[in-house]
C-alpha cells in the first residue's frame, strides 16, 4: 500500500553500521517502502561509532532541548538528523552525552557489559516517542527492529496509555539473534518510577527477555533473521500475534 507513514526504529542501520544482518534487513526495507511512494522516517540512537561529520549529521535546534527524566533524574534530549546517502530518506539520531558517547555499543572495550544499559534503552524510547509528538507526525506503521526498541510498545501502552497519538497505529516488530546481555538489577524501579509494573521480563531482566515481552503488544511479529534460536524462536512459535516469515522484497510489499 502507498502513502503510508512508516515509522522505522532500529538499533542499527547501514551504512552506519555494515557488520549485522539487522542494519542491513532495516536499510533494505525502508529504502523499498521509501521508494513505493510511502513517507518513511528512521529512528535510531547516535552510538559514539557513527561519526557525525563523515554522514554529515547536524543537530534539529527545534526538536533538542527536551528532558527525560529517569528514575528521577533529568536526562537532555539531543535530536540529530542525517539523509541516508544518496537517498531523500531522513534518519533522525537519539543523542545524549552520559548515554551514547560511548564508542562500543553495550559493552565496553574490555568487553564488560554497561550497568545502565536499561537506562540508556528507556531514555532511548521514551525520546523516539516524545520526538515523534514534537513533529507532529503521526505514523501508520511502526516496525521496531533491535531488543533496545522493544520497549517502545511497552511504554506506549502503560506510560502513555491514555495518550491517543498513537491509538490507530499498527505495531510489526522483526526479531534478530542478537547477543543476550543482562541489564541491571535495579531496571524494575527505574520502569515503576514510569508507573511500568506488570513488565514480567524484569524479575530476569536481559535483552532477550525484553523482546519476547514485547511481543505480547505487536500486531505482527516477524523474522528479521531467517532462522530463530532457542527460547526467542519458542516465542515467536506461540505469540498470538500474526506472525510473517522471514522477509524477501515481494514480502516486504505485502507487510503492510
Amino acid at each position: 500500500m502507498q502513502n503510508q507513514k512508516i515509522l522505522y526504529i532500529t538499533t542499527e542501520l547501514y551504512p552506519y553500521q555494515e557488520e549485522s544482518n539487522l542494519a542491513s534487513m532495516v536499510s533494505k526495507m525502508a529504502l523499498q517502502m521509501h521508494g513505493e511512494g510511502n513517507d518513511v522516517r528512521v529512528f535510531m540512537p547516535r552510538f559514539g561509532s557513527i561519526s557525525e561529520r563523515r554522514f554529515q549529521l547536524h543537530e534539529v535546534i527545534r526538536l533538542s532541548g527536551m528532558n527525560i527524566i529517569i528514575n528521577d533524574l533529568d536526562q537532555p534530549l539531543i535530536i540529530k538528523v542525517a539523509s541516508l546517502p544518496g537517498e531523500r530518506l531522513q534518519v533522525y539520531f537519539i543523542d545524549n552525552e552520559e548515554y551514547f558517547k560511548r564508542r562500543y555499543f553495550y559493552k565496553d572495550e574490555e568487553g564488560n557489559t554497561y550497568d545502565d544499559n536499561g537506562e540508556r534503552a528507556i531514555f532511548f524510547a521514551r525520546g523516539v516517542i516524545e520526538t515523534i509528538k514534537k513533529l507532529n507526525w503521526v505514523p501508520d506503521v511502526i516496525h521496531l527492529n533491535g531488543w533496545m526498541s522493544s520497549l517502545i510498545p511497552i511504554y506506549l501502552k502503560n506510560y502513555y496509555k491514555s495518550d491517543y497519538y498513537f491509538k490507530d497505529t499498527k505495531i510489526v516488530m522483526s526479531l534478530y539473534n542478537e547477543e543476550n546481555l543482562l541489564l541491571e538489577d535495579d531496571i524494575k524501579e527505574k520502569l515503576k518510577f514510569d508507573k511500568i509494573s506488570n513488565f514480567n521480563a524484569v524479575e530476569a531482566p536481559d535483552f532477550q527477555n525484553v523482546v519476547i515481552e514485547s511481543m505480547s503488544y505487536a500486531d505482527v511479529v516477524v523474522k528479521g533473521d531467517e532462522f530463530l534460536e532457542g527460547e526467542l524462536n519458542k516465542a515467536f512459535e506461540n505469540t498470538t500475534a500474526q506472525k510473517s516469515e522471514y522477509l524477501d522484497e515481494n514480502s516486504i510489499k505485502k507487510l503492510y
